[in-house]
C-alpha cells in the first residue's frame, strides 16, 4: 500500500472555550456541533455550567466545552463560574481562547491571558465577530494579542455566521493526539436532557426579562417522563431571589410565563424530537445565588 493511501490515525480530544462574558462562545459551540445545546443570550454571563458538546467526524472526535465567561465575581455564583472556567484549562488538550474582535484587547483579555500563560496545553486564538469590523483592522489588533502570548495558531472566524468555523475544526483536529471516540457517533452532549430543557427555559427567560432578574433565575426540572399517548411531560420549578422578580417572570395575568413556555416547547421538542408537555412554576428562593448548599441542589458543582 501506498504511503498516500495509508488511513490517517483516529484523532480526539477536549478542547476548552475560554473567554470573557458575551464574546458568543454559546454561538459558537452550537455552530461546530450543528445543533443548540448551550443557550444564547445578549446578556453578559448566560452560561453557568461547563457544556459538553461532541463534534464527531470519520476521523476525529472533539469534545468541547463551553466554559462560563471569566468575570469579576460579585456573589458565590459567580465565584464557582470562575472557578469552573479556569479549573476547567488543566483538563483539556488543547483551549480556544475567544475575543470580541469588534471591542478590541481590554483588562479582561489580560487577565485571561494571565491565566493561559500558565498551562502547557496548545492555545489557540480565536478572533470572533470579524463581521463586525474592517478586514484593515484585524492585523494590528492580531499583532496586539501576539505581543501578550505566543498562540499555537490565530483563527479569525464569525461564529454567527459561520464564517471560517469549518476551517477552525480542521485545524483544530491536527493538532488532537491519536485516541479513542469517546461518544457514539450520533451524540452531540454528554449533559442529561433534563439539564438541556432547564437551560432552554432559562434562555426564554433571559430574551423576555430584563435588567436584574435574568441572573437572579435558575431553572430545575422536576418531574420528566413519557405519558401513554407518546408526549413528554415536563415540570420545571423557575427560582427568583425575590417577590417582585415572581411577578415580573409571571407577567400580568400570567401572560409572560405563557410566552416563556410556548418559546421552550418549541426548542424541546427540537430536542426531543417528540411532542411535550411544559408545566412551569415560578418559586421565590431568597438570595440563592449565595447559598453553597441551594447552588450544588441547582447543579453548580466543580466536583
Amino acid at each position: 500500500m501506498s504511503q498516500t493511501n495509508k488511513k490517517q490515525p483516529y484523532r480526539s480530544g477536549f478542547v476548552a472555550i475560554i473567554g470573557r462574558p458575551n464574546v458568543g462562545k454559546s454561538t459558537l459551540i452550537n455552530e461546530m456541533i450543528g445543533q443548540k445545546i448551550a443557550i444564547m443570550s445578549d446578556k453578559p454571563q448566560t452560561t453557568r455550567n461547563k457544556i459538553h458538546g461532541v463534534y464527531t467526524t470519520d476521523d476525529a472526535q472533539i469534545v468541547f466545552l463551553d466554559t462560563p465567561g471569566i468575570h469579576k465575581p460579585q456573589h458565590k455564583l459567580g465565584d464557582f463560574m470562575n472557578q469552573s472556567a479556569v479549573g476547567t484549562l488543566g483538563e483539556v488538550d488543547a483551549a480556544l481562547f475567544l475575543i470580541d474582535a469588534s471591542e478590541g484587547l481590554g483588562g479582561g483579555d489580560r487577565y485571561i491571558i494571565e491565566q493561559l500563560k500558565k498551562v502547557q496545553t496548545p492555545v489557540f486564538l480565536i478572533m470572533n465577530k470579524i463581521d463586525k469590523i474592517h478586514p484593515e483592522e484585524l492585523l494590528p489588533l492580531i499583532a496586539q494579542y501576539k505581543e501578550l502570548h505566543e498562540f499555537t495558531e490565530v483563527i479569525p472566524i464569525s461564529a454567527l455566521k459561520g464564517n471560517n468555523v469549518q476551517t477552525l475544526l480542521d485545524v483544530l483536529t491536527r493538532y488532537l493526539p491519536e485516541g479513542p471516540q469517546y461518544y457514539p457517533a450520533d451524540q452531540v452532549t454528554d449533559h442529561p436532557e433534563q439539564f438541556v430543557c432547564a437551560e432552554l427555559i432559562r434562555e426564554k427567560i433571559l430574551h423576555l426579562t430584563r435588567e436584574e432578574v435574568p441572573h437572579s433565575i435558575a431553572v430545575a426540572i422536576e418531574d420528566m417522563r413519557v405519558k401513554e399517548n407518546g408526549v413528554v411531560y415536563i415540570g420545571a420549578v423557575i427560582y427568583v431571589e425575590r417577590d417582585s422578580q415572581k411577578g415580573i417572570v409571571i407577567g400580568k395575568q400570567g401572560a409572560l410565563l405563557k410566552e416563556v413556555g410556548k418559546l421552550a416547547r418549541r426548542d424541546i421538542e427540537l430536542l426531543l424530537g417528540s411532542r411535550s408537555f411544559l408545566e412551569l412554576w415560578v418559586k421565590v428562593k431568597k438570595d440563592w445565588r449565595n447559598h453553597e448548599r441551594t447552588l450544588k441542589d441547582l447543579g453548580f458543582r466543580n466536583d
